[in-house]
């Protein structure tokens, strides 16, 4: 297959582009750089099979030979990005989206959003089936990107329906693991860099809020399981890829700073506003579906990306 992917210089991203090459296929990667690196994708330049781009996917995208599927993943995905670049994220998710799977329509390719936990806002639910719809504050801070991705799956599935697009929705939970950003503003990422540079890590809020964390090579697997699923009713609806191993932010600290050796202490600061109290997905329709489910211990994930900032700090 030959397969576009946006934001393919980001973390998810170029994750997929390695993976999908690995399985025989051509991709195409299309980044602006905004929050992802080439770093990333710098062992993959020069390859015949694989190709990047510096565009704007907000903007007209044009290819220029046939294509198989698109896989949007441009966007800003932490919540420091998303607050310093709120009018950017809401145009990666609306206009972005739009663009984008006007090129999967023209191409009569199969098309795979990103789209996130997110839209389930602060939920009342736990954990989150697909089938709940949300509690989204739409004028908070955290609105420009839970509404962009709202709004994109309410376009991908208008597409589907009066189009007839092969369309694929997957709702991405807490992901951690290499070519993570030292200072994206995500759990893990603060976490292990406060540890290793023996700074204090900083917990908002009592630390009692809860997290589930899909070591990204799992993350992969459910994500292309997705993409290379036989066309269905059913695999049209969004589906959850993410661990349901549901644990506080508090129980996360403590377990980097055992795992890195680190004499770092704790500190606590005022919880942002719409911060969620839980998160844990229900993946009963992924496991159904897609016969998938995450292998990774949370110990055995934590150590490979503590070992992968260590080396890209440079600190022992």
């Amino acid at each position: 297959m030959r397969i576009v992917i946006t934001g393919g210089a980001g973390f998810l991203g170029s994750h997929l582009c390695d993976r999908l090459l690995s399985l025989g296929n051509e991709v195409i990667c299309l980044d602006n750089l905004s929050t992802g690196s080439v770093d990333n994708i710098a062992h993959l330049l020069g390859r015949e099979d694989f190709r990047f781009y510096k565009h704007d996917v907000t903007e007209y995208i044009y290819i220029g030979q046939s294509i198989d599927a698109v896989m949007h993943f441009a966007s800003p995905a932490s919540p420091r990005d998303y607050l310093e670049l709120p009018i950017q994220t809401l145009k990666v998710g609306a206009l972005g989206t739009h663009k984008t799977i006007g090129l999967a329509k023209h191409a009569k390719a199969r098309f795979l959003m990103a789209s996130t936990s997110e839209t389930y806002g602060d939920p009342l639910v736990n954990p989150q089936p697909e089938t709940y719809w949300g509690n989204v504050n739409p004028i908070g801070l955290r609105g420009v990107y839970d509404e962009a991705k709202r709004f994109a799956e309410a376009l991908i599935m208008a597409y589907h329906r009066y189009h007839g697009v092969d369309t694929r929705i997957a709702r991405i939970f807490n992901t951690y693991g290499p070519r993570m950003r030292p200072h994206d503003g995500r759990v893990v990422s603060n976490f292990i860099v406060q540890a290793l540079r023996g700074e204090p890590l900083t917990i908002y809020g009592a630390g009692d809020q809860t997290r589930s964390f899909c070591y990204v090579e799992d993350e992969i697997e459910g994500l292309v399981k997705l993409l290379m699923a036989p066309e269905s009713e059913e695999i049209h609806l969004p589906v959850n890829i993410g661990n349901p191993h549901e644990l506080t932010v508090l129980e996360i600290a403590e377990k980097v700073i055992e795992l890195s050796g680190s004499t770092s202490r704790i500190t606590f600061e005022p919880l942002p506003e719409d911060d969620p109290k839980v998160r844990r997905p229900d993946i009963s329709r992924a496991m159904q579906l897609l016969n998938w489910t995450p292998n990774i211990k949370l110990e055995e994930g934590l150590s490979r990306t503590i070992d992968y900032f260590r080396s890209k700090l440079q600190v022992h």
